[in-house]
């Protein structure tokens, strides 16, 4: 006799699984990051520091872009829809070469792109080129990762945060808090560097 009521898809709604929820995903996946997640990794007790000219690809409503700005960086920012920020619309994964002063790739790359996001970073890089990619933890799973990714080029650094850094639907970050809902969430950053 089981005590449980609910079925698989509300076990995932409780960890916060959002690929098993009953709402769309954003279109482009666009779900904006939280600037205090780019804060906590440039903060300097982590002991790592982010190069003076970054490069964001996936820029949205400028949430990274702008904490970036504000730290005395250079940012090339790129988004595949205007929305408002940023240098202008650009398909990364159609993107030919970065500016030449740029060593750095930094974004919370469309989570259902995220692979390519990633291999196409280190394509794009200089030797010694920095790769920043805020993802989920899960991201570190699954044997086709493992294949095309992981076993080639591994993460040089892996920071893991705490407490889940929230991404909001479509960037309303207030309607998120308001609706007391949860629309993504961030637990590392995977940081390569093309070797």
């Amino acid at each position: 006799m089981k005590d449980w009521k609910g079925n698989k898809n509300s076990i995932f709604k409780c960890l916060g699984a959002s690929n098993h929820t009953e709402k769309e995903r954003e279109k482009n996946d666009f779900y904006a990051t939280s600037p205090m997640a780019l804060k906590k990794l440039m903060d300097e007790s982590n002991g790592y520091q982010l190069p003076s000219v970054v490069y964001e690809p996936a820029c949205g409503t400028g949430c990274l872009s702008e904490v970036l700005a504000k730290s005395g960086r250079k940012v090339y920012s790129y988004d595949i829809v205007d929305r408002g920020y940023g240098d202008g619309v650009r398909d990364f994964l159609n993107t030919k070469c970065l500016p030449d002063d740029c060593k750095c790739i930094l974004t919370n790359p469309p989570y259902s792109m995220a692979m390519e996001f990633v291999l196409h970073s280190l394509k794009l890089l200089p030797e010694n080129g920095i790769c920043a990619m805020f993802l989920k933890t899960t991201f570190l799973e699954g044997k086709r990762r493992f294949d095309k990714l992981f076993s080639v080029n591994p993460p040089r650094y892996i920071f893991q945060f705490v407490q889940r850094v929230l991404c909001a639907k479509n960037g309303d970050f207030d309607g998120m808090v308001r609706g007391g809902g949860v629309s993504g969430l961030l637990r590392l950053v995977y940081m390569g560097e093309r070797l």
